[in-house]
C-alpha cells in the first residue's frame, strides 16, 4: 500500500511533433497525462510509495495508459470498465505569439462514471495521505460526488488530505468550481492552489502570504500552499508563513510543471521536511520538469537534490 494515495483522470495526450500544427499532423508523440497521476510520478521519483486508482476502460487505449504509469515506477490501482472510453487530449505547442492550444477529446470517459463503491477505497484507508484536484469534479457529475465520498472515506479513516485546486476554464465556470470545491473544503488538510486560483476562482485578495493565511484561518486547514509561477511559492502551515523563489529553468515542455510541484512538495512533507525544505524540493522538482517533454516528471532523487543544493550543472561529468 502507499504512503500516498492519488485519484482521477489519465487521458492520452497527443501532440504534433516540432510544432507542426494539428490540422496538418501526421504523426503524433504520445503521452499519458493527468494532474493527480503527474504529481505520484514525480513523488514515486523522489521516493516515496504512491498508488493512482483510478477507472479506465478495457481496451488497448486503457491498458497503453497502465503500462506507461507501472514503467515510471508507479503503482497503478484501476477498475476496469466494459463501456466508457479513453480520454484524449491534443496539446498544440508553439512559442509566443502563437502560444500553446489544447484540444479535449474525453466526453464518455470511462473514469466520468467512477463511484466510491467500485474504487478500491481499502487502498486509501491505508494510506498517510490522500491526494485529488478540482479538475476531476469538474468532469462529471458522478465524480463531483465520489470526490466528497472519498474524502470522507479518508478523514474517517484517519488519512490526511491534499487538495489541488487546480482550474480549468474549458472544464467549468469559476462559480461553479468555487461552489463545488468549498463543499470538499471542511474534508482538506492541505490545500493547494496558484495564486491566480485562489484570487479568480476562491475569491481571495492581497498578496500571497496574505492569501495563504486567510484561506487556513477560514477553514481550518492545516496547510496551505500558493504557487506563483516564475515568483516562486508561499506556505502557511506549522505556525508559520514561509516562501521561496522559483529555480531557473530552461522551459522546453511547461505541461505537468504545477503537477510535478506538488508531487515533489508532498514527497517532502511524507518524509517529514519543514514547509521551506517541502516549497525547495516542489519547486525543483517543477524545474525539471520544464525541461522534460511529455506530461510527466521524470527526475531522480539526486537530480532534483543537486537543483536544491544549487549544484546543477549543464553538462553531467
Amino acid at each position: 500500500m502507499g504512503d500516498l494515495v492519488t485519484f482521477g483522470e489519465t487521458m492520452l495526450r497527443l501532440s504534433p511533433p516540432r510544432h507542426t500544427r494539428l490540422e496538418t499532423a501526421g504523426a503524433f508523440d504520445v503521452y499519458p497525462g493527468g494532474a493527480e497521476s503527474n504529481a505520484a510520478v514525480a513523488a514515486t521519483r523522489l521516493g516515496t510509495d504512491v498508488v493512482w486508482i483510478s477507472k479506465l476502460p478495457e481496451s488497448p487505449l486503457g491498458r497503453h495508459v497502465v503500462s506507461n504509469l507501472s514503467r515510471y515506477g508507479l503503482d497503478v490501482d484501476v477498475v476496469w470498465a466494459e463501456s466508457g472510453r479513453q480520454g484524449t487530449y491534443y496539446l498544440e505547442i508553439a512559442g509566443a505569439p502563437r502560444g500553446a492550444d489544447v484540444v479535449y477529446d474525453r466526453a464518455d470517459a470511462a473514469v466520468t462514471t467512477a463511484t466510491a463503491d467500485e474504487l478500491p477505497t481499502e487502498t486509501i484507508r491505508d494510506a498517510e495521505l490522500f491526494l485529488t484536484s478540482g479538475i476531476t469534479p469538474a468532469l462529471s457529475p458522478t465524480l463531483e460526488g465520489t470526490v466528497g465520498d472519498l474524502l470522507e472515506i479518508a478523514r474517517d479513516a484517519g488519512v490526511r488530505t491534499a487538495f489541488d485546486v487546480n482550474y480549468r476554464g474549458k472544464l467549468w465556470s469559476e462559480a461553479t468550481a468555487r461552489e463545488t470545491i468549498e463543499t470538499y473544503f471542511p474534508l482538506i488538510d492541505v490545500l493547494i492552489t496558484p495564486a491566480r486560483d485562489a484570487r479568480n476562482v476562491l475569491g481571495e485578495t492581497g498578496e500571497p502570504a496574505e492569501i495563504a493565511t486567510a484561506l487556513a484561518d477560514a477553514w481550518g486547514f492545516e496547510t496551505v500552499v500558493i504557487t506563483c509561477g516564475a515568483n516562486g511559492a508561499v506556505a502557511a502551515g506549522d505556525d508559520e508563513v514561509v516562501d521561496r523563489p522559483a529555480f531557473e529553468t530552461e522551459t522546453i515542455a511547461p505541461v505537468g510543471t504545477g503537477d510535478a510541484f506538488v508531487g515533489g512538495f508532498l514527497a517532502r512533507r511524507l518524509a517529514g521536511a519543514d514547509l521551506g525544505t517541502a516549497l525547495e524540493y516542489g519547486g525543483a522538482t517543477a524545474a525539471l520538469k520544464r525541461t522534460i517533454p511529455g506530461d510527466v516528471a521524470l527526475v531522480t532523487r539526486e537530480e532534483v537534490d543537486r537543483v536544491v543544493e544549487g549544484e546543477h550543472e549543464t553538462i553531467s561529468r
